[in-house]
């Protein structure tokens, strides 16, 4: 298993932008997807994106769209996730996760950072 660690977090006004980085730590293997989830307080926790480290492939949840951009230095071992045009329901922690095996469904991710705070404010 991989070690994450995010930060960039932080309070944002509606329409601003934030950057976030996903270190890892340990060795990535071809197989691997890396993914971006968060969770507000009361809700589930919400599929945001995700890449797989070695093609560059990207996939985005409904409400990334158009807004995210997920990405990652194979060289810094650091995944992104760039959020543009953020709204207030964009409030969230956000969590950097990775799959050993690839992805299908949420359980496939097996390693966790401990998340980040994203504040937005109209």
């Amino acid at each position: 298993q991989v070690q994450l660690v995010e930060s960039g977090g932080g309070l944002v006004q509606t329409g601003g932008s934030l950057r976030l980085s996903c270190v890892v730590s340990g060795r990535i293997f071809s197989t691997y997807d890396m993914g971006w989830f968060r969770q507000a307080p009361g809700k589930e926790r919400e599929f945001v994106a995700v890449i797989r480290w070695s093609a560059g492939n990207t996939v985005y949840g409904d409400s990334a769209k158009g807004r995210f951009t997920i990405s990652r230095d194979n060289v810094k071992k650091t995944m992104y996730l760039q959020m543009n045009s953020l709204k207030p329901e964009d409030t969230a922690v956000y969590y950097c996760a990775a799959a050993r095996w690839g992805y299908r469904v949420v359980s496939d991710f097996d390693s966790w950072g401990q998340g980040t705070q994203v504040t937005v404010f109209s």
